[in-house]
């Protein structure tokens, strides 16, 4: 089957960064299913893991976290989907990635693809939508409000994947006040475009910022990058008993900075459960289906921002240049397959 992978570290400008390469198609056991990928969109994990992978000599390493297809088979203990039924995903880190014509995924953290999508839109969605739901909901519960506290929500990179998807949920099932933050003119209307209130400027003092508004201190701040450059401003504006969210990796976090105003925090990795095999793990899935209801229902919209052509080693390495760059907005995705390659 074509799959595009690595075998060692480098920079994407590298031609070998990312290969066009040929494996073995997979079989479905146990509660795995088999789906033929034929959309898949790149997050800033796929740039991580590319970079942070271990160099030795061994198997092709194949990246990809999200994916939207048609199941092909299901192993033997698979009841939720049959064969023709599609579907859309996130995976697993442990496992290989989406950017294979064939991929096996456990079908408890697989969801029916909005039929009111396509298969490309559809692919944008579900790591971002895991992401943003557990932290927003899990994490910060943002329909709990804290007392004292402006019932607004600060997301700072609000024209990501991550708050792209987390700017419409806030806005449209809960009644908080969204602010988001962009630097660029393009970045601030498109936040806008997908329901926030405010837009502020990220690259300037963030409190001096919120202060601007006077709406008050915001009781809940999600941060989807940068938070070590952000954080003592994050602690000066958010409100007592406020409650903090981050998803980037920070060299460090001084959470000592938050104990004055009592502020918990809270990380949000949506690989955990399928990482430990937690007992919810299924709930995944049942998200992923309510997303795909409220989508259908008029409610969320894809956040696909940029189509790179097909699912080939060159247009990932592009598409991964860009989520490096730090200008890329909403989600970029690739559907499929090259037709001049051979399986």
């Amino acid at each position: 089957m074509k799959a595009v992978g690595f075998r060692t570290p480098l920079s994407i400008d590298d031609p070998a960064s990312l290969s066009d390469i040929d494996l073995p198609r997979p079989e479905p056991t146990g509660r795995d299913i088999l789906v033929k990928a034929e959309a898949v969109s790149v997050n800033p994990v796929d740039t991580k893991v590319r970079m942070r992978a271990q160099a030795e000599p061994g198997p092709w390493k194949v990246l990809g976290w999200d994916a939207a297809g048609t199941i092909e088979a299901v192993g033997s203990e698979a009841t939720l989907f049959t064969p023709g039924d599609a579907v859309f995903y996130a995976g697993a880190i442990g496992r290989p990635g989406t950017n294979a014509e064939f991929h096996l995924v456990d079908e408890r953290i697989v969801g029916r693809k909005p039929a009111s999508l396509g298969l490309a839109e559809a692919a944008a969605l579900p790591l971002t939508a895991i992401t943003a739901w557990e932290a927003l909901f899990d994490r910060l519960d943002i329909r709990k409000a804290v007392a004292g506290a402006a019932n607004a929500l600060l997301i700072i990179g609000g024209a990501g994947g991550v708050g792209s998807i987390a700017t419409q949920f806030a806005r449209q099932l809960t009644n908080v006040t969204v602010i988001t933050t962009a630097s660029r003119p393009e970045t601030a209307e498109w936040s806008r475009t997908l329901g926030a209130h405010h837009v502020v400027d990220h690259s300037k003092p963030l409190s001096a910022e919120i202060e601007r508004l006077g709406i008050g201190q915001p009781a809940f701040v999600f941060s989807t990058t940068n938070t070590g450059q952000h954080l003592a401003e994050i602690a000066k504006l958010i409100a007592p008993q406020g409650r903090f969210a981050l998803i980037d990796d920070p060299e460090s976090v001084e959470v000592s900075l938050f104990k004055p105003k009592s502020v918990s925090t809270h990380w949000e990795f949506m690989f955990t459960r399928s990482m430990f095999g937690t007992d919810d793990i299924a709930e995944q899935g049942a998200l992923l289906n309510e997303v795909a209801r409220l989508v259908d229902a008029g409610t969320l919209k894809t956040t696909l921002a940029e189509s790179f052509g097909v699912i080939s080693a060159e247009n990932l390495r592009r598409a991964h240049a860009l989520i490096e760059s730090g200008r890329a907005r909403g989600k970029i995705v690739l559907a499929g397959w090259p037709p001049s390659r051979e399986c």
